[in-house]
């Protein structure tokens, strides 16, 4: 179906044919009662939750959580909404999403448009959750550096009652200076006092909701070993690595690429590779989520043995449709099946010891 779609949707322009495709899935969702659980089974134990696979949805796709009942029934083993902001803004000016189909690839200068906290938890709120739901939050575009702590600490308390874990977006190129806050002594600060929030926030709602920080994929070696050192000062639960690419990763310099944002897809997922490959090695078993260049079984295979626990997707969603989900699957599976395994935590651990880097096997516990 989606394949006789999309060069129709194609055709459209890009901000459209995403609202086009979040109403007809929204309307799915409606339509899809009661829920029920993804049919693929890759069970994973991870951030102290149960994903029924390591498969999910992206921050980015759903921002405002209009569409989580259908966005489940599509399959998925987790979903991320957001970025979320305390007050709704509505981004940079359009036209800010631009299509390089022939490389697969995305080029977005979005602004964290959203309807804002309270449109959010007001859905979350009365949502049933079937898979594990986490949040991304982010700062308002005209609130200072200086005090962007604050927004984040006024959205993690807003969320943490609805998410199953809470993730801190300091990584978008999109909003002005906002990737300054992983500089270390800014991360610092940042991450301990969110940290200390998780803490105190565990007594009043009676769980402790995991804290996962996302990040760029541009860093130099010594930039992310020195956010690895803070990453695992500060005890974050989780890493997403990566974001969006300010480089031009790409064949040729056609218009299109030389638009300012962040590029996403294929192109992506050498840098996101090279970003776990570092993470696993310095952050002494601290989950990976990873996030770049997914778009079939071998690219989501590749992050997995790289260093990820789970994975998720958006961009390659856009090109390959909702069938893409089966094909990852259905691939991951065979890739088991290839190391004599009968399991992904077995199957990760013998691909591991086949690399030449001498990393050591994840610790994070698969079923």
């Amino acid at each position: 179906m989606y394949k006789r779609l999309r060069p129709w949707l194609l055709r459209l322009p890009p901000e459209a044919a995403h609202k086009m495709a979040l109403m007809t899935i929204r309307l799915r969702g409606a339509l899809w009662y009661p829920p029920r659980p993804p049919e693929w089974r890759l069970p994973v134990t991870a951030l102290g939750l149960e994903f029924p696979h390591p498969l999910g949805l992206a921050a980015g796709f759903d921002k405002d959580g209009q569409a989580l009942t259908g966005l489940a029934a599509l399959g998925f083993g987790f979903l991320e909404v957001g970025t979320v902001t305390p007050r709704a803004q509505p981004g940079n000016p359009r036209p800010r999403l631009f299509r390089l189909p022939a490389e697969g690839a995305l080029i977005n200068r979005m602004g964290f448009n959203n309807q804002g906290l309270e449109t959010l938890v007001n859905r979350l709120h009365g949502h049933r959750h079937t898979i594990p739901i986490g949040v991304n939050i982010g700062k308002n575009r005209d609130t200072p550096l200086a005090r962007a702590v604050d927004d984040y600490r006024l959205a993690f308390a807003a969320v943490v009652p609805y998410a199953d874990y809470i993730a801190v977006n300091l990584s978008s190129p999109n909003t002005p200076g906002l990737r300054t806050l992983q500089e270390p002594e800014t991360a610092m600060a940042l991450l301990g006092a969110l940290k200390e929030d998780q803490r105190t926030l565990a007594r009043s709602i009676g769980r402790r909701v995991p804290l996962a920080v996302k990040i760029a994929p541009d860093f130099s070696d010594e930039a992310l070993d020195a956010l690895i050192q803070v990453i695992r000062a500060t005890e974050c639960d989780a890493v997403i690595a990566t974001n969006t690419t300010v480089t031009r990763p790409v064949a040729g310099l056609s218009a299109t690429t030389k638009e300012q944002g962040g590029l996403s897809g294929a192109p992506l997922a050498p840098l996101t590779k090279r970003v776990i490959s570092r993470l696993f090695a310095g952050l002494g078993g601290i989950p990976i989520i990873g996030v770049g260049g997914i778009r079939d079984a071998q690219s989501a295979w590749d992050h997995l043995v790289a260093g990820a626990s789970l994975l998720q997707i958006y961009t390659g969603l856009i090109y390959e449709g909702p069938g893409l989900l089966e094909t990852i699957i259905k691939g991951l599976y065979v890739h088991i099946q290839e190391t004599g395994c009968d399991d992904l935590a077995c199957a990760l651990q013998a691909a591991r010891r086949n690399l030449s880097s001498g990393i050591e096997p994840n610790t994070i516990k698969f079923q």
